[in-house]
């Protein structure tokens, strides 16, 4: 009997390994299409190095909830207007400067405070301001315009700011 059941298990495993697996399918890949590659790639940030930017009445800035970086609705009306100032001015260059107020650390805000300069310079960039003109830094929680220990004061701080330079011209 065991020599019956060795064998038949045997050949059992002999024609499994006799039949093998069928030959995968070869799936091709499709070469992505030139403007398909152009349009997922990100646009690339101007420099900040030796650049001046400076506040201009006409870009005023946004402000955020407690740890969000989620532009509210406020925020999109004033940032339509500063658009409408973009477009006018197609020879600035703008830097969004992302602040939060004094709680959390170092590196939370850090973090917090560039998330909301890239979900401003995201929205501009939705509206058709091209992304080669608009650069982000964040200051977390290094230039609060209020020093206080308030919400109010706190709210203050928790915002973006849109600042402006004159783009250079190469000289021919």
């Amino acid at each position: 009997m065991r020599y019956r059941f060795a064998m038949v298990f045997g050949l059992g495993a002999l024609a499994l390994s006799l039949t093998g697996c069928p030959p995968k399918a070869q799936v091709k890949k499709e070469e992505p299409k030139a403007e398909d590659t152009q349009k997922n790639q990100p646009v690339e940030e101007p420099s900040l190095r030796g650049k001046d930017y400076q506040e201009v009445p006409e870009l005023v800035t946004v402000y955020f909830e407690l740890d969000q970086s989620t532009l509210r609705d406020d925020a999109r009306g004033i940032l339509q207007k500063n658009y409408e100032a973009l477009k006018q001015h197609a020879d600035w260059e703008v830097l969004i400067e992302g602040n939060c107020d004094e709680r959390g650390t170092t590196e939370y805000n850090l973090g917090l405070g560039q998330r909301r300069a890239a979900a401003v310079r995201e929205y501009y960039m939705s509206l058709g301001v091209n992304g080669s003109r608009i650069a982000t830094i964040s200051y977390g929680k290094e230039k609060p315009i209020c020093d206080g220990h308030t919400e109010d004061c706190w709210s203050k701080n928790r915002r973006a700011d849109s600042k402006a330079r004159m783009k250079a011209t190469e000289s021919k």
